[in-house]
């Protein structure tokens, strides 16, 4: 079969629902106008743990435009049926105003219905609630952690032993918080028994298969719909306690209900990227052969779900040593249950070992980039299977030339700016991209324009954009006659829009889709005694610019418009889809090579970052345009992780102190350094029809350690705690 060309795939172009969004045309969760919405107020649990003794509505019932006041008294009860397909992590859900448990500070105990958001407001404060209090436990240091999750290869301890350098290291990794710039909504409408939501998610059908779940309906009684997320790093790749909430709510009322959180709800009630205690023992011998590795890891889960993330893989994969042990123990507490957050498990994993890798090589006297060469491994000795690609040397190599590297001083707190110490930095990343099922619609219509179909989100990365450039190059269309709907349950399904899924998953299935309407015109043509393709080897056709034409032979062809016309054909569809990677056994990867200036006040402590460079090995790059808005968002959230983003939680009672963007430090513009990006080229086609990678996550990882290293070699001063602070450094 001749290839199909290739105009939009590559091309740096802008997004196709750029002009929806700073026009404000582009409807997020809150702002779909429903005729007769109400508006819904969650009041919070001010405990974090214990029993509720009483409610008292009356003062909120009285006041003006208060419909309903639900709590668990007076709720439904609902059947929480299983749910196999959800996003859940394992263990009992929170079952919202079906008991008087409180298990953690902030969790939804009442609900204020009124129609204003005023009055939904004012009636949330007038509900008193009386409480039998515990003491929460909240401190990761002070509980009692679960049975590990475990992994073993070699002989450690004798390894560790038998080395003739060895490291002890402890670090203390900060809970993080998302903080999307849309809030997290819900707006939900019952029709008789079936009912549709209009919900910030980043899993459609995850959410669609949660209340299926809770509420006890088919599948097809329910109706999830998200065609615009503004940002969410993971905290929407679950349903969370408040979209049960409005859906509760609108059934109770009658009545459509919007329910949208505050931002200090947000953190207590749709998840964190868990804080960590990470102890890596390390032993290699004099020239920097690494021999054992200790891995000590304790995590912070809820106390009625099982947590969990990839922070185990990185340990066993990204250097080649002999003897590995790890113990990932998960520390349950009255806290909401974490999320995965951008560069999941990575990311955590990324700082402690590769900090442990900068020490190590300060120890050797090694340049750092050369102690990683040295430990570059063949294969993936965690499963002894072939790299599909890795070609991280080649992003040191890369890096190390565009930065400037070979100007680094090794000996720390050597390069001054005035009164700023100057220092540089670099740390490896490595990322487990998804590949998941997903399935996808295509149709071409008798005008030549198409509509492709699939129910995946964008929260940010321009699923919009990449989609349609995918589609538009199958088709052989242009990417003004093709529109990319997603969003809609209705649509077919489709796996998370989370970890670096999408491309690889959702686009195999419209590359499938969109082929399969190519091959059916082609057909048509070459059977079609009218047409100029009549009796032409159909493997020899392509399209471009919507006209299928001989490859060979450019002026014997026609257009789609002309060819369904003359068949009377309204349209031609097929649906496509993508199974997962399937038999596929080579360890699939995306890599970078992250590198960071700092300069650190001398007198002051101050850290601030002056200039970072990403090199990535992230296979087939379908929007360079896309991609460096990827690559400097992840950097961007690196810098937060490393030296701003630290929830503060009062032990006392569970409360998070610092619940506001006022309080809760991220980057802002005078953050934000010179930052570069640099893919390199080429494709991975493990398990996949698009030859990519997957780049939204990977983007994150390292990051914090770069920065990290480069502190140290400004300084002298390794800490070992996140974020860095300017008291860690007096």
């Amino acid at each position: 079969m001749s290839p199909q060309p290739q105009a939009a795939v590559g091309a740096p172009l802008s997004r196709v629902d750029g002009r929806l969004k700073v026009t404000g045309k582009a409807l997020y969760a809150a702002e779909h106008d429903l005729e007769g919405v109400v508006h819904a107020v969650i009041v919070d649990a001010s405990i974090g743990r214990g029993r509720i003794t009483s409610i008292d509505t009356g003062d909120a019932e009285k006041q003006t435009g208060v419909l309903r006041v639900i709590h668990h008294s007076n709720a439904p009860t609902l059947p929480y049926r299983d749910n196999a397909g959800s996003n859940n992590p394992p263990g009992r859900r929170l079952r919202v105003f079906q008991d008087d448990r409180v298990l953690f500070h902030g969790q939804p105990v009442a609900v204020v219905v009124a129609s204003t958001l005023e009055a939904a407001q004012h009636g949330a404060s007038l509900v008193k609630v009386r409480y039998d209090a515990e003491r929460p436990s909240t401190d990761l240091h002070e509980a009692e952690p679960g049975a590990p999750t475990d992994y073993a290869r070699g002989d450690a301890e004798a390894g560790l032993r038998s080395s003739a350098v060895r490291l002890d290291l402890t670090y203390e990794l900060a809970r993080n918080h998302h903080n999307p710039m849309e809030p997290h909504a819900t707006i939900a409408r019952w029709d008789g028994d079936k009912l549709t939501v209009w919900d910030k998610t980043q899993w459609v059908m995850g959410t669609h298969d949660e209340l299926a779940a809770v509420f006890d309906l088919p599948a097809d009684s329910v109706r999830v719909i998200s065609p615009f997320v503004g940002g969410g790093f993971g905290s929407g790749l679950r349903c969370w306690p408040h979209t049960v909430v409005a859906a509760l709510a609108a059934r109770v009322a009658r009545r459509p209900v919007k329910l949208v959180l505050s931002r200090r709800q947000m953190y207590f009630s749709t998840g964190f990227r868990p804080s960590y205690e990470y102890r890596l023992r390390l032993g290699s011998d004099r020239r920097g052969r690494l021999n054992a590795a200790i891995h000590d890891i304790d995590a912070e889960t809820s106390s009625y779900e099982t947590f969990f993330e990839a922070v185990m893989p990185a340990g066993q994969m990204l250097y080649s040593m002999p003897n590995v042990r790890q113990a990932y123990r998960r520390v349950p507490l009255d806290v909401n249950t974490p999320i995965w957050m951008r560069g999941p498990g990575f990311a955590s994993a990324s700082f402690v070992i590769e900090s442990a890798m900068d020490e190590l090589a300060h120890e050797l006297d090694l340049d750092p980039i050369e102690l990683r060469r040295r430990n570059e491994p063949s294969e993936d000795e965690s499963t002894n299977e072939p790299f599909s690609t890795r070609r991280l040397s080649e992003c040191y190599t890369v890096g190390a030339r565009e930065f400037g590297w070979d100007r680094r001083n090794p000996r720390p707190r050597s390069t001054r700016d005035g009164d700023w110490l100057v220092g540089l930095g670099m740390a490896a990343g490595v990322y487990d991209p998804g590949r998941y099922p997903a399935q996808a619609r295509a149709r071409l219509d008798a005008d030549g324009t198409a509509v492709v179909e699939a129910a995946t989100s964008d929260m940010g990365p321009g699923t919009y954009t990449s989609q349609t450039q995918v589609a538009a190059d199958a088709l052989g269309l242009t990417m003004r006659t093709v529109t990319f709907r997603l969003g809609d349950s209705l649509y077919p399904p489709t796996s998370p829009h989370g970890g670096s899924a999408t491309m690889a998953s959702v686009g195999s299935a419209v590359v499938d889709a969109c082929n399969k309407v190519r091959q059916q015109a082609i057909r048509l043509a070459v059977e079609d005694r009218e047409s100029p393709l009549y009796g032409v080897n159909a493997d020899d056709v392509v399209v471009r610019n919507g006209r299928l034409h001989v490859q060979a032979s450019p002026a014997r062809g026609e257009t789609y418009k002309s060819l369904l016309a003359r068949n009377d054909r309204s349209h031609l569809e097929s649906n496509g889809s993508y199974d997962g990677p399937g038999s596929d056994r080579s360890a699939y990867f995306a890599y970078n090579a992250t590198f960071a200036e700092v300069a650190v006040d001398a007198n002051l402590g101050l850290v601030r970052v002056r200039r970072m460079l990403g090199v990535y090995d992230a296979g087939r790059i379908i929007s360079p345009k896309l991609a460096e808005s990827q690559a400097f968002g992840g950097i961007v959230g690196g810098i937060g992780t490393a030296l701003l983003e630290h929830t503060v939680t009062d032990h006392r009672d569970g409360r998070i102190v610092n619940a506001s963007l006022a309080d809760y430090l991220v980057p802002v513009n005078a953050d934000v350094p010179e930052i570069k990006a640099i893919y390199l080229d080429g494709e991975d086609n493990a398990g996949n029809l698009l030859g990519v990678k997957g780049l939204g996550e990977v983007v994150q990882v390292g990051v914090a350690a770069a920065i990290g290293n480069a502190v140290f070699n400004a300084t002298g001063r390794r800490i070992r705690q996140l974020p860095i602070t300017a008291e860690a450094l007096l």
